[in-house]
C-alpha cells in the first residue's frame, strides 16, 4: 500500500505544478498575441486538457470499442459544466466576454444537434457522423484563428498601465510560454493518471465498493485536467481562461474525442442502463448534457456575467445526478 500512496502524492504534485505552468503559459500566449484569454481557453487550453481523452478514446476505438468514447464524452460534459464550471461561477462570479463565448457555445449546440440526430433518429453513429463532427472541429478552429488574427489587426488603444504590462510580458520569451504550456499539459495528464489509478487501488484496499470508486475517482479522473486548470485560473485571477476552457473542452469532447473515435470504429447507441425499460442514455444523459450547457451559457451570453446562482443550480443538478447513479 506504501507504493500507491507515494504515487498518489506524486500525482497530486504533478497536477499542482502542471496546472500552474499550464495557466502561466496560456496567459503569456494570450497577452503576447493580444488574444482574449477566453479565446485562448476555448482553443489551445481546451485541446491540451482534452488530449488525454482523445488518446484514450482513439486507442479504445482502434481495438473495436468506439462506444467507450460515447459515455466518456457525455459524462465529461456533464461533469465539466455541472461541477467544474459551477465551482468557478459559485466561487468567483464576474464579467465575461460575450463575443468570445458566443462562438464555442454556438458550435457546441450545432455539434450536439448532430449528435442527437444520430442518437434519436438514426440510432447509430456511422462513419459519416464521425466525419461531420470532425468537419465541425476544423471549421471551428479556422474561425477561431481568423478571430485571433482580426483581434491582432485592430487599432491599438492601450492605456499606460496596459503598456507597462505589455513591456513586462515581452521580456518573457515565446519559447518559454510554449514550453510551460506543453510541460504543464504533460504533467497534468501524468498526474491525473497517477491520481486516479493509485487512488482507486487505495480506495479498494480500504474496502470502498467498486461502484462508488467508479463514480468518484474514475469519473472525476477524466475531468481532472479541466478541474485543475479551473482552480489554478481562479487562484491566479484569470477566470476567463477557465470558462473558455470548459466551453472548448465540452465542444472538443463531441467533435474531436467522439468524432475521431466514431470515424475509427462506428457503433450503435449503447444501452447498458435502462430506466423504466428505456435507454437511460437517451432519456437522462443526453437531455441532461444539453440542459447543463444551457444553464451554464445562456444567462452569461445574455447578461455578460458569470452568476453565482448559475453555479448553485448546476451544483444541485450534479449532486442529484450522482445520487441517481447510486440508486440505479
Amino acid at each position: 500500500m506504501l507504493v500507491p500512496i507515494l504515487l498518489f502524492i506524486l500525482g497530486l504534485l504533478c497536477l499542482i505544478f502542471g496546472g500552474d505552468w499550464f495557466v502561466d503559459g496560456a496567459v503569456g500566449l494570450a497577452h503576447k498575441f493580444k488574444v482574449p484569454e477566453l479565446l485562448i481557453g476555448a482553443t489551445i487550453v481546451s485541446i491540451g486538457t482534452t488530449l488525454p481523452e482523445v488518446m484514450v478514446s482513439a486507442t479504445s476505438a482502434a481495438i473495436g470499442h468506439g462506444e467507450i468514447a460515447y459515455g466518456n464524452a457525455i459524462g465529461s460534459i456533464i461533469c465539466n459544466a455541472a461541477l467544474i464550471a459551477a465551482i468557478t461561477f459559485a466561487i468567483k462570479p464576474g464579467a465575461v466576454d460575450k463575443k468570445s463565448l458566443r462562438v464555442p457555445v454556438i458550435f457546441f449546440f450545432i455539434a450536439a444537434a448532430v449528435y442527437m440526430v444520430f442518437a434519436y433518429i438514426i440510432h447509430e453513429f456511422s462513419i459519416w457522423s464521425g466525419i461531420i463532427l470532425l468537419a465541425i472541429f476544423v471549421v471551428y478552429m479556422i474561425i477561431c484563428v481568423k478571430d485571433a488574427v482580426a483581434v491582432n489587426t485592430m487599432p491599438d488603444v492601450t492605456n499606460e498601465e496596459e503598456i507597462v504590462e505589455e513591456e513586462v510580458i515581452k521580456h518573457t520569451p515565446l519559447w518559454k510560454d510554449i514550453l510551460l504550456l506543453v510541460v504543464g499539459a504533460a504533467l497534468i495528464a501524468v498526474g491525473a493518471r497517477l491520481l486516479v489509478d493509485n487512488g482507486t487501488i487505495i480506495a479498494l484496499g480500504l474496502g470502498v465498493p467498486e461502484s462508488v470508486v467508479a463514480l468518484t475517482f474514475v469519473a472525476l479522473g477524466t475531468s481532472l485536467p479541466e478541474l485543475v486548470t479551473a482552480i489554478t485560473s481562479l487562484v491566479k485571477g484569470h477566470g476567463a481562461i477557465s470558462v473558455g476552457n470548459i466551453c472548448g473542452a465540452n465542444l472538443f469532447n463531441l467533435v474531436l474525442v467522439s468524432g475521431l473515435s466514431i470515424t475509427i470504429s462506428p457503433f450503435q447507441v449503447p444501452a447498458s442502463k435502462l430506466v423504466g425499460g428505456l435507454n437511460a442514455s437517451l432519456i437522462i444523459d443526453l437531455p441532461l448534457m444539453a440542459i447543463v450547457m444551457l444553464i451554464m451559457t445562456v444567462p452569461s451570453l445574455i447578461s455578460g456575467k458569470l452568476l453565482r446562482s448559475q453555479g448553485i443550480v448546476l451544483l444541485l443538478i450534479y449532486a442529484a445526478f450522482v445520487a441517481f447513479q447510486f440508486v440505479m
